[in-house]
């Protein structure tokens, strides 16, 4: 990588918050490389000022309006020593109360003396005119915030932390930053996002922490359980699985572990119940979710009771009025949630699901019951509003997310006004989302869940839905019978075919909804994929390739994998503009399909949560300022990413299935190859296929195509959530919890 020494000569811009910086700077020796000694730098650079000496170290790249410039990764600098340079440098504003003329004054009176007096006798500065005692104090905080955040930088650099990361720990520490890193790195792992164990331990055992210390073992037990929360869904670990995964990450023996547990146990950072160790925030909310629910289930409900012949009635008003013929099972469906103060609500496609909802919510209606409609997801909310007929709102809007404070505003102190609650697509509640909605249901009032038990289970750790219906302690109600519309679909039947092991039709007629197409390996099945969205379904059915074509793949590698896919379909669907940003290995352009990839409360009416996808409308050609706007239940919103924020966003042309759940679009393009062996199941294509609601084409191989169907396993997670629920508990599970300080 080049490395660059100049003076700065010019900020043509500058982002204060971000730090994010175009500069030109005055080579010391151009030599023969460049035609005149003037460069571009771009990138974070924070607190650089005019007339300092820098060294720039970064990548070369070429702009199709402004030409070629250094994008910087790692930079130092050097203050100024001749009286010229020191006039030019102070003059440039970098320490407030200290203009040009002020500047010039200062140093014809102390000349190369001048940083020092600063630095060491700032009260010496009021001997030159201008220089109040208001100015000084000025000049002297000035010169501390300048000095705080170089410091910062410096020492980062030093230990392989880039400036870009260094801008969001000085954004989230100020002037503590230095202290806090110093006394404990792992604080970085916990608060900065792309701050991960690696890097925060290196600085740790850099810093002189011995590879020993009970905090570096307390932190990697930490680490290992959030880890296996958030990459596989546990809700805990068993003590010897915990214990060997850290004792490889830690590079430690196994039996040096076993203190740092205990310690953590002591500050109530982890709880243990026979060999089960939690994370603090999984045990409350697993526990909690069951104590809450069993609090529903025995308080009693304040409906109004309805007779066997009002039943009638209603039943025959609602199919004369509103055109809603109920099936036997829908019926029982309908008594069953309104009768039981929890209530499960499952099956497959064309089952009658939302049929069976909004009888209920009629009857509701004429009861004159107060009810709630909601999801965990902003797209998920707006189908299901559109299918009721009635407003419904995500998880987070209901419970009226607060972000500044990171809380809820309905809990059990002050819970939900309403006598009814029904939360579909509930197979992507997680456990510490379940949690907060069960706290804020009125203990006299009823629930609702509302999914498909055969969907891959939530993001999200825990297994909320399927634990709720296996501890045998709620009313489910499963509905199998497909109607006659639904019949007509081959999407529906045939992922009722494959949810009973049984291949998918190969050959079906031009008119269908589901159509699988050969493709002999994975590069092949990329291209027909991306010939598929880019040509042949928008010239075929009229499809929009952006907004009603969604590639979902098993897999992230691989060239029928998310990340090839996206690229490829960027390439042919959104080809390069005039103007872009570039982070890691992606690029994003004006118009892209993007999908946020973590939960981030600061933004929009009520966050932007992980699987939230949206279009770049925006990238500002000086700032790589990024806006994107967001579809939801309210109409949708926009939201900036600086530079170094836009590792929060990913290319959405392709996804993985498990990040399409809950959702559904007008056609789903799936690859199944062989290369995705691993990851082929039967919940899994079911999910993809049921993801499609008007076409559904699956491309690759039969041997991946049966692979799939025949596959019944299932990754089991770590829960004990339908064991809480049945109670009363052994070794002390669902007792409740002294804190829940941790949510």
């Amino acid at each position: 990588m080049p490395t660059l020494s100049g003076t700065l000569e010019r900020i043509v811009f500058r982002n204060q918050e971000t730090h994010y910086t175009v500069a030109r700077l005055r080579l010391n020796d151009s030599g023969r490389l460049f035609r005149d000694d003037l460069v571009t730098l771009v990138g974070t650079l924070p607190n650089v000022s005019v007339g300092e000496l820098i060294e720039a170290t970064g990548e070369w790249e070429l702009h199709p309006t402004h030409g070629r410039h250094l994008r910087v990764t790692t930079f130092a600098t050097h203050t100024p020593v001749t009286p010229a340079g020191l006039k030019r440098y102070l003059g440039s504003g970098v320490i407030k109360g200290i203009g040009p003329k002020t500047a010039e004054r200062i140093v014809e009176r102390f000349g190369e003396q001048t940083l020092a007096v600063i630095e060491l006798e700032p009260e010496r500065l009021t001997e030159v005119t201008g220089v109040s005692r208001q100015k000084l104090k000025l000049i002297v905080d000035g010169w501390a915030a300048q000095h705080d955040i170089r410091d910062l930088m410096l020492f980062l650099q030093d230990h392989g932390v880039s400036p870009a990361l260094g801008t969001k720990i000085y954004r989230q520490y100020g002037k503590e930053s230095l202290g806090v890193i110093k006394e404990n790195p792992y604080t970085l792992e916990r608060d900065i996002h792309g701050v991960g164990f690696k890097t925060a331990d290196a600085l740790a055992v850099q810093l002189g922490l011995p590879r020993d210390a009970l905090p570096r073992y307390m932190t990697g037990l930490k680490h290992v359980l959030s880890e296996i929360a958030n990459a596989d869904g546990h809700c805990y670990l068993p003590r010897d699985d915990l214990f060997t995964r850290a004792a490889a990450l830690l590079e430690a023996p196994v039996e040096a572990l076993e203190p740092a547990l205990d310690e953590l146990r002591r500050e109530k950072e982890v709880f243990v119940e026979e060999d089960r160790v939690y994370l603090a925030p999984f045990f409350y909310a697993e526990s909690g979710t069951a104590r809450r629910l069993r609090l529903l289930l025995k308080s009693p409900s304040t409906l109004p009771k309805v007779s066997e012949r009002d039943w009638q009635r209603t039943f025959a008003a609602l199919e004369q009025d509103v055109g809603l013929h109920l099936a036997e099972r829908q019926r029982e469906a309908v008594r069953t949630a309104y009768g039981a103060k929890v209530c499960v609500l499952t099956g497959g496609p064309g089952v009658g699901k939302t049929t069976t909802i909004r009888a209920l919510l009629d009857l509701l209606d004429r009861q004159g019951v107060d009810y709630a409609l909601a999801a965990p997801t902003g797209r998920a909310a707006k189908r299901m509003s559109e299918a009721t007929g009635r407003p419904a709102k995500t998880l987070h809007r209901l419970l009226e997310f607060q972000p500044s404070a990171n809380d809820f505003g309905y809990n059990e102190h002050r819970p939900l006004p309403r006598r009814f609650v029904v939360v579909d697509e509930a197979s992507m509640l997680d456990i510490l989302l379940a949690y907060r909605l069960v706290r804020a249901v009125h203990p006299e009032a009823h629930l609702l869940f509302v999914g498909d038990a055969d969907q891959l289970p939530s993001v999200g750790p825990g297994s909320v839905f399927a634990d709720v219906i296996a501890s045998e302690t709620v009313p489910v109600v499963r509905l199998t019978q497909l109607f006659r519309q639904a019949e007509r679909s081959a999407i529906v039947v045939t992922a009722h075919g494959v949810n009973r092991g049984e291949m998918p039709a190969l050959r079906p007629s031009a008119a269908s909804d589901f159509f699988f197409l050969r493709a002999d390996d994975p590069q092949a099945a990329q291209r027909l994929v991306a010939d598929l969205v880019a040509r042949r379904l928008p010239a075929k059915y009229g499809f929009d390739p952006i907004r009603d074509i969604q590639v979902l793949a098993p897999m992230y590698r691989g060239p029928a994998g998310v990340i090839a896919l996206n690229t490829a379909l960027q390439q042919r669907l959104n080809p390069a503009a005039e103007v872009s940003v570039t982070y890691g290995e992606t690029t994003l352009r004006p118009g892209d399909k993007v999908m946020q990839v973590r939960n981030n409360y600061d933004r929009g009416p009520a966050g932007v949560f992980n699987g939230d996808v949206g279009r770049v409308v925006e990238i500002e050609r000086e700032t790589n300022l990024v806006r994107v706007h967001f579809a939801d239940e309210a109409g949708g919103f926009t939201v900036a990413y600086e530079p170094y924020e836009l590792g929060e966003l990913t290319l959405a042309y392709a996804c993985s299935i498990h990040r399409a759940q809950g959702s559904e679009y007008p056609c789903v393009v799936a690859p199944l190859v062989s290369q995705h062996y691993l990851m082929l199941q039967r919940t899994l294509l079911y999910t993809a296929i049921t993801r499609a609601r008007r076409l559904c084409v699956l491309v690759g191989d039969t041997r991946a195509l049966r692979r799939a169907v025949e596959n019944d396993a299932h990754a089991a997670r770590n829960t004990d959530l339908a064991e809480r629920l049945r109670g009363p508990q052994l070794g002390g599970r669902g007792a409740e919890p002294a804190s829940e300080a941790a949510l």
